[in-house]
């Protein structure tokens, strides 16, 4: 399926339902969790399938899922996974030789890193997770309809942020659970005014 032109206005209102996976070991005990590829927990597993729940009924004009198993894993028990696409830009910030490693561990040594604006050792710079991002958002442009994305917490409030003009910097005020959706849309369906329907929601209500 190709990339789809929009001008103006857009023709179907773009709705993109940005999705966290399920919870991992990682996510669970606070470790940074970029490229390593570790599966979701029970716990993540039931929480995708109620998730599945939540998006059922909508029809979705494209499906993307981070290559991280974690997040497809989520998309295919979400019931999602037929229609998904890899799109490799949605994998997690790359942490370098923080990988693996708690805040509270790093703070221990360099109380002054922040992630939204210090570079981890060998890791992904804060310009570089922007320029990722605003790669994604330029392609979302060219969408029409309800789009999912199944991605993860740092390059999810990045999106976020990135998608109504913020800094990568004040993406840190965006928090993200595990098996959350949130909602990105223009308002008044009007391309110049990018918006935020919903955040962060983690409940079996629906929309």
């Amino acid at each position: 399926m190709g990339w789809h032109g929009v001008i103006g206005v857009a023709a179907a209102p773009l709705r993109i339902y940005l999705v966290r996976h399920g919870e991992t070991e990682w996510s669970l005990s606070g470790q940074y969790t970029g490229s390593t590829d570790i599966p979701l927990t029970a716990k993540g597993e039931a929480a995708a399938r109620k998730l599945g729940l939540r998006l059922r009924g909508i029809p979705f004009t494209r499906v993307l899922t981070s290559p991280l198993q974690r997040a497809q894993q989520t998309c295919a028990l979400a019931g999602l996974s037929p229609a998904a696409e890899i799109e490799p830009d949605l994998r997690e910030w790359g942490y370098g030789d923080y990988e693996g490693r708690t805040p509270a561990d790093i703070l221990a040594s360099s109380p002054d890193w922040n992630l939204f604006r210090d570079v981890a050792p060998h890791g992904e710079t804060p310009d570089e997770i922007a320029v990722r991002a605003d790669r994604v958002i330029a392609r979302l442009r060219l969408c029409e309809g309800n789009v999912a994305l199944f991605t993860h917490g740092h390059i999810g409030r990045v999106l976020a942020a990135r998608w109504i003009g913020l800094s990568v910097r004040q993406a840190q005020g965006f928090l993200l659970n595990t098996a959350s959706i949130s909602i990105l849309c223009y308002e008044h369906n009007h391309l110049a005014h990018p918006a935020i329907a919903l955040w962060n929601s983690a409940s079996a209500e629906g929309f």
